[in-house]
């Protein structure tokens, strides 16, 4: 892929042989922002970890501080007794056999899907769709639940999940451009801090072994692990 003229330019902003500090990063990552649009900002954080292993799969849930800056899509999926909750809530979607229906003839135009235990059964054959999307739900991640109100106003509220992948590592957006350093570094903080809680007792050696923040169309920056509370 070409580089282009706005990438040539703040590339050299961005030292590939300096490791930063997350406050220098936070500021760094808005200067270097080439997108005309309010781009994600994301966090690769790279773990001394087996993927391979059901022990150490690390994934889980936090609710970032100041949101993600992106009001997500949320569709539940429930009985007609939980449905008003659910709608009062704010979910996007609410129902249960027609957007079974939807999903299986293709449409995922959404961000979250919550869903309550009872329906689980019917859901499961959706998973091959929903599983690659990371839309499937999960107990682990709160999105199995009977209180579905309480699941829409996290994930309304700012709550993400992570997981780590294939290569042991953790892709996660914590903001936006917009967003002020110090919003940015909270956020940062507190995704880190929630994964470092998560460390399996099977993991060996060094749990966080690296750290980067990048925009959606900007230079990756190196952050030094050890300006994250531990």
């Amino acid at each position: 892929m070409a580089i282009t003229k706005k990438r040539k330019a703040v590339n050299p902003k961005v030292d590939s042989n300096k490791i930063y500090s997350l406050k220098e990063a936070s500021s760094l990552v808005k200067e270097v922002n080439i997108a005309k649009f309010d781009a994600s900002v994301d966090l690769h954080i790279r773990l001394g970890v087996d993927p391979k292993k059901a022990d150490q799969a690390v994934r889980g849930t936090v609710t970032l501080p100041h949101g993600t800056g992106k009001t997500k899509r949320v569709l539940v999926l429930c009985t007609p007794d939980k449905e008003e909750a659910a709608k009062n809530a704010g979910a996007d979607h609410v129902g249960l056999d027609e957007f079974i229906q939807k999903i299986e003839s293709g449409w995922t135009d959404i961000d979250v899907i919550i869903a309550t235990p009872s329906v689980m059964p019917k859901i499961g054959k959706l998973g091959k769709i929903l599983g690659p999307r990371n839309l499937m739900p999960n107990p682990k991640t709160g999105t199995v639940t009977n209180d579905v109100a309480s699941a829409v106003n996290e994930v309304k509220g700012g709550k993400i999940a992570f997981k780590v992948d294939k290569a042991g590592i953790v892709h996660a957006s914590i903001g936006r451009v917009s967003f002020g350093p110090d919003k940015i570094a909270e956020n940062s903080q507190e995704l880190i801090s929630a994964i470092i809680k998560l460390k399996p007792a099977t993991a060996k050696g060094t749990y966080l072994k690296g750290v980067s923040m990048a925009s959606t169309m900007s230079p990756g920056i190196t952050i030094d692990t050890k300006t994250f509370i531990h």
